[in-house]
């Protein structure tokens, strides 16, 4: 069993504007295989749903299995497909157009749980034109790492060109795409943040120098560690990237506005989905070599074990049994909001629906006092994926089932 405290696996549901006490049980699971084919995109019929104060449209549809959204400075978007697929909005209205990038993406090792994952626009966008991607990596149809590839999209947003591939390489890769996290956010400092998987390697989340079950700390620059890593001084360059270790498969990475608290969230075994706020150099207790004492991937283990590891850093929220799948993760940020101002949204793909949860404020562990669950939001979409937030606008949430897959627009109604 987890030592997350029993609290913070209590939270008060929502549901159609009930108020209830429950607690609710989220976890992990894993994430349907990669369509060989996709439909090209095409402009939906919008047709919003007002429920629970909440206006849901369609931005796009047609898609396979949309994992990230990368909003430009001009109201443009970047959209990445898990199967190698990159292509842009032309604003984020309902029905908008949707073109293909031109992009080398042959090299991309869609299998499982890998593909091409994460995205993140760049600081300085509006004079760089620069994004960095995750992704798995092959050569010769073999898979070889995952990695982070930085682009620069031309002016007409046509064609993208690699311009530092790669900027980070090395990340351990499962021959089935087992556990390749690869969610990376943009911190207030400018620096990538990214989420990495353990790769089902029962060595690497307690393994400083791998790369694998981690959240590195990236300058987007130079591919080095960000300014103020907590190992900055390590010998081993590997070492020198990793903010935070001791992860299982970490899905969504999410920046506080007004605070730079950084939030993940993270798949479990059979049980304790988690939400972890993130302490420079903190471990938060995933070990299922069980100290280096097994070979075998045992998962079986807490996913916060602090009998092993006493000093862990414990869950601001715990899911409990039966998993389900934590995945992107953004706050939402505009006084439009109302109430919900500040809450971080949490898309889960085997739950198929969205988490609105308000976290502790700034000074405090960050524990999560409170849960709401959309009606609107609650397996009306199948599996949910990415999530992000335009500053002081809506909330973006993708659908990841394989087949005509969406962009949804969430806002306050």
């Amino acid at each position: 069993m987890s030592d997350v405290p029993r609290d913070h696996l209590v939270s008060r549901v929502r549901r159609a504007g009930t108020a209830v006490a429950a607690v609710v049980l989220m976890g992990a699971a894993g994430c349907g295989a990669a369509s060989p084919t996709a439909p090209a995109p095409a402009p939906p019929a919008p047709v919003p749903a007002r429920t629970d104060g909440l206006r849901i449209t369609t931005v796009a549809a047609g898609f396979s299995h949309v994992w990230s959204v990368g909003v430009l400075p001009d109201g443009r978007a970047l959209v990445t497909e898990r199967d190698g697929r990159l292509s842009l909005l032309a604003s984020l209205d309902p029905g908008t157009a949707v073109t293909p990038v031109a992009a080398d993406l042959g090299d991309v090792f869609a299998r499982g749980e890998g593909g091409l994952m994460g995205l993140a626009v760049h600081a300085d966008f509006a004079t760089s034109n620069r994004f960095t991607t995750c992704q798995t990596h092959a050569e010769n149809g073999s898979p070889v790492d995952v990695r982070l590839v930085t682009w620069t999209l031309s002016a007409d947003g046509a064609t993208a060109t690699r311009v530092a591939d790669p900027l980070v390489g090395g990340l351990p890769i499962a021959s089935g795409g087992r556990h390749s996290g690869c969610r990376v956010a943009v911190d207030d400092t400018g620096a990538l943040v990214l989420g990495t998987g353990d790769a089902a390697m029962p060595a690497t989340p307690q393994d400083l120098t791998s790369l694998g079950g981690k959240t590195l700390r990236v300058d987007p620059a130079t591919g080095g560690p960000a300014a103020g890593n907590p190992f900055a001084d390590a010998a081993d360059p590997a070492q020198r990237l990793v903010y935070t270790s001791g992860h299982r498969n970490v899905q969504g990475v999410a920046v506080e506005p007004g605070t730079g608290r950084v939030f993940t969230a993270e798949h479990g075994p059979t049980r304790d989905d988690e939400v972890n706020l993130l302490r420079p150099g903190g471990n938060y207790g995933w070990d299922p070599s069980q100290g280096g004492t097994v070979t075998t991937y045992d998962e079986s283990v807490p996913m916060t074990d602090r009998d092993r590891f006493p000093d862990a850093v414990p869950a601001v929220w715990a899911s409990g049994s039966p998993p389900e799948a934590l995945a992107g993760a953004a706050f939402l940020d505009g006084a439009a909001w109302g109430q919900r101002n500040g809450m971080l949204a949490v898309a889960a793909l085997r739950g198929q629906k969205l988490l609105l949860m308000r976290v502790g404020p700034e000074g405090t562990d960050g524990a999560v006092s409170d849960v709401e669950i959309p009606a609107a939001l609650d397996g009306n979409s199948g599996r949910l994926r990415g999530v992000y937030a335009v500053p002081g606008g809506p909330l973006l949430v993708t659908t990841s089932n394989g087949d005509d897959d969406r962009i949804l627009r969430i806002d306050p109604s």
